[in-house]
């Protein structure tokens, strides 16, 4: 056949304008799992680009509408956070377009936000350096013109049991007792080299990796998102987060900070919820502890919730 007698191509045919079947509204449609790139905020006032998974949908308000127009939402996307740093206002503008291009059939647009942000973390006691990575997600949504925006991230951190801390001090002591029962009188320097010694240490209490997962609905008034002084915060409450590069004198360093810091998944929960309720960005937040036992096959968890500070 020839290109003379090849049948003339129409418009292409759109099903999303037939009548839909159990026609009703629609709370969320949309797209998940889209790869884009992300400009954050970096360390140094600038800005740099991560690779984010995002999620993003629109609610169909028009019960008889059969669907809403996806690749226009997605190409709305392609670009919409690589040009400007991540801030509530851009938030707010993408989410806007994002309503804007349906045509009227939807009033609410959401997005969800998925990186890992990476923080230079200095050490404890030498001069080295070493960066950490955080899971970041953040659930943004234009709701009645209303922007809300939850944040949600993860400390890890350490956690050295009070109550083996406790039972190790009593064996330690024991020892010691049993040890000096004949020597009188002691001197200082005897003592000090028994404590440096093996016989020193009659037994270590319990400690483990640990992790603070939080989640915060921020109020819109601010023009940027605390993520790295939220993180920053959580962690000096806590006292002993992990650690990046680790000299001798970085892990001592370590250790005596998990002594300073004995907890319970109970503790660290009113600890975190204690530096999340200074904080008048927050409306409000929830948090949940876990500490992933090296006694027990399973976890201790704790979570609490609550309101940041009012002015």
């Amino acid at each position: 056949m020839t290109t003379s007698h090849l049948p003339h191509r129409s418009t292409l045919p759109d099903v999303a304008f037939d009548a839909a079947a159990a026609a009703r509204p629609l709370d969320w449609v949309g797209m998940a799992n889209i790869a884009l790139p992300l400009r954050i905020a970096s360390a140094d006032g600038g800005a740099i680009q991560v690779a984010a998974s995002v999620d993003v949908s629109v609610d169909l308000r028009d019960a008889n509408a059969r669907g809403i127009h996806m690749s226009r939402m997605y190409l709305q996307l392609q670009n919409a956070f690589a040009s400007e740093s991540l801030t509530p206002a851009g938030l707010r503008r993408v989410l806007q377009g994002l309503v804007d291009g349906q045509g009227g059939i939807s009033s609410a647009a959401r997005v969800v936000l998925r990186y890992e942000q990476l923080l230079l973390r200095p050490a404890l006691a030498s001069q080295n350096a070493g960066w950490k990575r955080y899971p970041v997600e953040i659930d943004a949504r234009l709701i009645d013109g209303h922007l809300q925006l939850g944040l949600r991230f993860s400390v890890e951190y350490s956690s050295t049991c009070p109550a083996s801390a406790a039972l190790s001090r009593q064996l330690n002591a024991e020892r010691f007792a049993a040890d000096f029962a004949a020597v009188h009188p002691l001197s200082t320097a005897v003592v000090s080299d028994w404590l440096a010694s093996e016989r020193g240490l009659a037994a270590t209490p319990h400690a483990q990796r640990s992790r603070a997962d939080v989640r915060v609905e921020l109020r819109p008034a601010f023009d940027e998102l605390p993520l790295t002084a939220l993180i920053d915060a959580i962690e000096q409450a806590l006292g002993t987060p992990v650690q990046t590069a680790v000299k001798r004198e970085d892990e001592q360093a370590f250790a005596r900070l998990n002594a300073e810091n004995l907890m319970f998944c109970e503790d660290a929960a009113r600890r975190v919820a204690a530096a999340l309720a200074r904080d008048p960005r927050i409306e409000r937040f929830d948090a949940q502890v876990s500490h992933f036992e090296s006694l027990h096959a399973h976890d201790a968890v704790a979570r609490v919730t609550g309101e940041g500070a009012r002015d």
